[in-house]
């Protein structure tokens, strides 16, 4: 029989949160592939054509690299909270981008935003679920 250790719900979510940005990451980096991606980006015609558009994704992106640590580092309750938070509202945000997403050269896209869907709905659910601690009278 193997050995089944309980991985702390701490490390759990920071894993989840890695294998987020992973998805983020290789989403980003496939795009750079479809047509026409990189000859806009060389003629400077893209989704980020501001300072302050770049700088929000920018902050959007930093969220989840920084719950990778948040999530050990901070105490449960602050923890809980902003991995509930933040699960939610990149749950939701993946959730538009499949909806919006939706053709043949994005299919890579609409897969990796269902994976992301799932696992920051995973975090929710570990979040929500975190044991507490049972004091003993």
């Amino acid at each position: 029989m193997l050995e089944n250790l309980q991985v702390n719900v701490k490390i759990k979510l920071s894993v989840l949160w890695t294998a987020v940005m992973f998805c983020y990451v290789y989403g980003d980096y496939f795009e750079l592939y479809t047509p026409d991606k990189v000859e806009g980006l060389l003629k400077g015609v893209n989704i980020l054509d501001t300072p302050f558009k770049l700088f929000s994704a920018a902050v959007v992106m930093a969220i989840p690299a920084f719950m990778i640590f948040l999530s050990i580092l901070l105490k449960p309750k602050i923890s809980r909270w902003l991995n509930i938070v933040f699960g939610t509202l990149f749950t939701l945000m993946m959730l538009y981008i499949i909806y919006s997403s939706l053709t043949s050269w994005y299919a890579f896209y609409v897969l990796l935003a269902v994976l992301e869907s799932f696992i920051t709905a995973l975090i929710v659910w570990y979040a929500v679920k975190w044991p507490k601690v049972v004091r003993k009278q």
